[in-house]
């Protein structure tokens, strides 16, 4: 098991998600908004769980690997993202599902979390798996899965200010690895 692949996995089923919320009826309002609720806590769980166990395992690998300025704008940018996701998604609940207002909100959804995981496909995940080891990404992976079984009832969205993300992230870090 490997965490990189766990982030894969969940970014296919988003888009999976996705396109099953484009293809259900337009008159079929209670089945594209039950996916799309599954969807949307989806979205947050795996942002929470990214934010919990992912991004602070980037800080400290880019930081023992001299990467430290990569990690920490590759970081920055992914925290930024998933606020902009999720205030995309809090735009959708300003519509009754359904009409195309709603479905234009979902689309803006759908193009914001497409740009991030296509970044973080490119950036993120590959300095992780170039920097850590697989006995770290498999214990990283563990921690990942758990978090997501133990909160897949909803965790709570919560914008983070992605400096004050970074600093603390790389406080925290600094102070696990030993001085030379």
């Amino acid at each position: 098991m490997d965490i990189t692949q766990l982030i894969l996995d969940d970014h296919y089923e988003q888009r999976r998600l996705f396109a099953i919320v484009e293809q259900v009826a337009r008159r079929d309002r209670v089945t594209a908004g039950e996916v799309w609720s599954r969807l949307a806590a989806f979205l947050e769980l795996h942002a929470a769980a990214e934010e919990q166990i992912f991004y602070p395992a980037l800080i400290r690998a880019g930081l023992r690997s001299g990467h430290a300025k990569d990690a920490e704008g590759e970081t920055l940018d992914a925290i930024k993202d998933h606020n902009e996701i999720r205030d995309t998604i809090a735009e959708t609940m300003r519509h009754d599902v359904g009409p195309p207002g709603w479905r234009q909100a979902i689309a803006a959804v759908n193009v914001a979390n497409g740009d991030h995981m296509a970044e973080e496909e490119r950036e993120g995940l590959t300095d992780l798996r170039q920097t850590a080891s697989l006995q770290l990404r498999h214990d990283l992976a563990v921690q990942f899965i758990g978090f997501e079984a133990h909160n897949y009832q909803r965790v709570k969205p919560l914008d983070r200010n992605p400096a004050t993300y970074v600093r603390e992230l790389e406080r925290a870090a600094a102070a696990q690895i030993p001085a030379s």
